[in-house]
């Protein structure tokens, strides 16, 4: 069924993955369906959280650390329905999608058949994989440069080839600021971009009067 003409078209959140050096994106992995809610907070970074001198108490050491969960629904269902359209889903049901993410927290095999080839030729020290720059993208506001600190799968649905064909992806991810990548990264300049678009905000917002708390002043 095609859906209501005069419907605005919703966007889709998701993740993409970037070089962090050029930028060239990689890959695109849109959430099948939204989900209904997103979990955020804040771990504020102040002098004062650590017992330091009262003096201090204003001061911060940097933003905050801040951290986004969702839960995100896979569901070959449809797709099952129209197979001539979706042969990958008649195949292997929603592998595919749950690969997409799951990569997302592996090293490449080239790159671990590499380190073991350095390994064997007697490299004393090898330096660590790098991955790609995840963004976590939810509107034209909120594009953030982010570090997936949790997955879990729960696969509710399977066809008759024990291929999974519904499932539930828990997500959980940590902003990446200033504080945490070198000076000039890609991600510090995204994540000042997010914070620009935060102050841009706050500054559209209409603040109430002092009367509206039942005061008339500070004392």
């Amino acid at each position: 069924m095609s859906a209501f003409p005069g419907s605005p078209r919703i966007l889709k959140g998701g993740i993409v993955l970037i070089d962090p050096d050029t930028s060239a994106v990689k890959r695109v992995v849109s959430l099948q369906y939204n989900p209904d809610t997103l979990t955020r907070s804040l771990s504020v970074q102040s002098m004062a959280a650590e017992g330091g001198d009262r003096a201090e108490v204003l001061r911060l050491k940097g933003p905050p650390v801040e951290t986004f969960k969702l839960e995100a629904e896979i569901d070959a269902t449809d797709q099952l329905e129209t197979p001539d359209q979706f042969p990958g889903a008649v195949q292997s049901g929603i592998f595919a999608q749950l690969a997409a993410l799951e990569t997302m927290l592996y090293p490449t095999s080239a790159q671990l058949r590499a380190n073991d080839a350095l390994a064997a030729a007697g490299t004393l020290e090898i330096v660590p994989m790098e991955t790609p720059l995840a963004l976590f993208v939810w509107s034209a506001s909120r594009i953030v440069p982010v570090r997936i600190t949790e997955f879990s799968v729960t696969e509710e649905a399977f066809d008759p080839a024990l291929n999974p064909i519904r499932a539930r992806v828990s997500l959980g991810f940590r902003v990446l600021s200033v504080t945490d990548v070198p000076t000039g990264h890609k991600a510090a300049g995204l994540f000042m971009n997010y914070l620009q678009q935060k102050e841009k905000l706050a500054g559209s917002f209409t603040a109430a009067p002092l009367s509206a708390l039942g005061v008339t002043g500070v004392p």
